[in-house]
């Protein structure tokens, strides 16, 4: 597949096998900074979507405690196939500032396969637009 620029982006063609769908979960405030990127999306060939089963892409924004944990996996597990997880920001990648807290996950890698992790605190919303253009390279090599 290749990707395209234009003078307003980039547009990934994602081939015609599927429709590419993200559900974001934004836990806290890599929350904000993701959503400030969700109405670039369909500019790249990715449309956001509101219940899990459509979703292709799980984007897991913010720290993950223990206890919304099982939610986050149920949305995982209620995903269409082929799904993918990006991890965006330092606490949902590691526990963030409250990794030493015994009710943060110390990662979601811990119980999702990640993917993409995408690093800062919090990212701008330009570095999820980067984690997608990793995610398709990675879906098409």
């Amino acid at each position: 597949m290749t990707v395209s620029a234009r003078p307003d982006g980039v547009v990934l063609n994602w081939g015609t096998t599927y429709r590419v769908t993200v559900l974001e979960l934004g836990l806290a405030c890599c929350g904000v900074e993701v959503m400030a990127a969700l109405d670039r999306l369909p500019d790249l060939g990715v449309t956001p979507v509101d219940g899990a089963g459509e979703a292709h892409v799980l984007v897991v924004s913010g720290t993950v405690t223990d206890v919304m944990l099982p939610a986050v996996l149920r949305s995982y597990e209620a995903m269409a196939e082929p799904r993918y997880v990006i991890s965006v920001g330092a606490c949902s990648n590691t526990g963030g500032p409250y990794w030493d807290s015994y009710s943060v996950t110390k990662g979601i890698d811990q119980a999702l396969p990640v993917h993409v992790a995408v690093p800062g605190c919090p990212p701008r919303p330009e570095a999820l637009l980067e984690g997608l253009k990793a995610l398709h390279r990675l879906v098409n090599s």
